[in-house]
C-alpha cells in the first residue's frame, strides 16, 4: 500500500489522515555522548518522509516510526522517556495496546533510556533492524541486510570524530543508499534529517531542534539532503571558491571609471589582463554604486562587491542617462578583443 494522496495533504495539513501512511524505508535513530545531540535520518520511496517517521526530542531521545506508521508513537514514546520510563519499558508498552503491532518497525533511543528497537513478522522482505551503543538503525522493503550493515558500519566510523550529530546521519543515510536502499524503482523519493540540542545556544527554538531538513520528493534524495545541509552550514566545498578575473570583471570596471565611482584609468590592450582581476578596491567600488542606487549592500547583509543582473542593468540604465553609454561600449570592444 502506498500513502495516498488524501492522506499525505492530511499529514501536511496537520490533520489527522484518515488512513495510517506506510513508510517502507530505512532510517538510523542516534544520539552523541559528547554533545547531547538526539537525532533521527531517514529516506524512502514515498514523498514527505520526514512529515511522518522521525521524531526527537531535546534531552530526551529520537524515535523513527515507520513501516505501517503510526505517528503518535513519536509523542507517546517521548512522553514516556520524559517521564523516567526506559526506551525498552516504553516500546513495550506501546506495543502492547497495539492490535497492528506486527505490522509496525520502530527505533527508539536516548541518553539516560537506552535503546530499543521491533520490526513486525508482517513488515515487507527484506526488514530487520541492527543497533550500537549509541544508535538505533531499521529497514524494511530493502533490497537486503547489507543496506543496515552499511549505516551502521559508518556511523560508528565516526563516532568521535567531533562532526555534528546530522552530518553523521546523512554519512550513513549516503552509504545505506549507495548498498541498494529502498528495493522499490521509479518512485517518488523522499529523505529527512531532525536533530535537537539541549545545550544553551545551540538552538535557536525553544524546543532545542538545531537541524531540521526535508526533502519531500526529489529524484536523489539523499544526494539533496546532503547538498542543502552542506550548505545551509556552509561546509568547506558546498560551492567553488575562487578570485575572479576575466572580461565581465574588465568591462563592469570600466562602465564605474565612466561613473566615476573608479578613478578614471584608460588600461591599455597590455594592462588588460591585469585589469581584469576581481580587486578588493573594484568590490567596494561596486559597493558604493548599489548604495547610490538603493540596493542591498554589506550593511544590509549582501554581500560585499555583489554584481547581479540588477546591478548590470542599472550600470547600463545610468550610462544611457549620462551619455556614455556608446563610448563605454567601444572601449569595451576595444580592450576585450584582445583578452580573448
Amino acid at each position: 500500500m502506498t500513502l495516498a494522496p488524501a492522506a499525505l495533504l492530511s499529514i501536511l495539513a496537520g490533520a489527522a489522515p484518515a488512513e495510517e501512511p506506510y513508510f517502507h524505508t530505512f532510517s538510523i535513530a542516534a544520539f552523541d555522548p559528547a554533545t547531547g545531540e538526539v537525532g533521527v535520518a531517514v529516506t524512502t520511496r514515498n514523498p514527505c518522509v520526514g512529515n511522518g517517521v522521525p521524531w526527537v526530542r531535546a534531552g530526551v531521545g529520537a524515535v523513527a516510526t515507520q513501516a505501517s506508521t503510526r505517528t503518535e508513537y513519536g509523542s507517546e514514546i517521548l512522553d514516556a522517556m520524559a517521564s523516567g520510563t526506559t526506551a525498552e519499558k516504553a516500546l513495550e508498552q506501546a506495543l502492547s495496546e497495539d492490535d497492528r503491532a506486527a505490522h509496525r518497525q520502530i527505533g527508539v533511543i536516548g541518553p539516560a533510556a537506552g535503546s530499543a528497537q521491533h520490526t513486525g513478522f508482517e513488515t515487507r522482505y527484506w526488514s530487520g533492524h541492527r543497533a550500537g551503543p549509541h544508535y538505533v538503525t531499521q529497514g524494511n522493503l530493502l533490497v537486503g541486510a547489507e543496506v543496515l550493515d552499511a549505516v551502521a558500519r559508518t556511523f560508528e566510523a565516526s563516532e568521535g570524530s567531533g562532526r555534528h550529530l546530522a552530518d553523521r546521519l546523512i554519512s550513513a543515510l549516503e552509504a545505506g543508499s549507495a548498498e541498494g536502499g529502498d528495493a522499490r524503482k521509479g518512485r517518488s523519493q523522499s529523505a529527512a534529517v531532525i536533530v535537537a540540542d539541549a545545550r544553551e545556544g545551540h538552538s535557536q527554538r525553544l524546543d532545542g531542534i538545531s537541524t531540521n531538513v526535508n526533502v519531500c520528493e526529489h529524484p536523489e534524495p539523499v544526494a539533496e539532503l546532503r547538498r542543502v545541509y552542506d550548505a545551509v552550514s556552509q561546509s568547506l566545498g558546498f560551492r567553488v571558491l575562487q578570485q575572479f578575473s576575466g572580461r565581465d570583471v574588465l568591462q563592469l570596471r570600466i562602465m564605474l571609471q565612466a561613473l566615476g565611482y573608479l578613478p578614471n584609468g584608460e588600461q591599455s590592450s597590455d594592462e588588460a589582463e591585469e585589469a581584469a582581476a576581481y580587486t578588493p578596491e573594484l568590490a567596494l567600488s561596486v559597493d558604493s554604486f548599489r548604495k547610490a542606487e538603493g540596493l542591498s549592500t554589506p550593511e544590509s547583509g549582501s554581500p560585499s562587491g555583489l554584481v547581479d543582473r540588477d546591478t548590470v542593468e542599472r550600470l547600463w540604465a545610468r550610462l544611457e542617462a549620462s551619455g556614455k553609454a556608446a563610448s563605454v561600449r567601444e572601449r569595451i570592444r576595444e580592450l576585450t578583443a584582445v583578452t580573448r
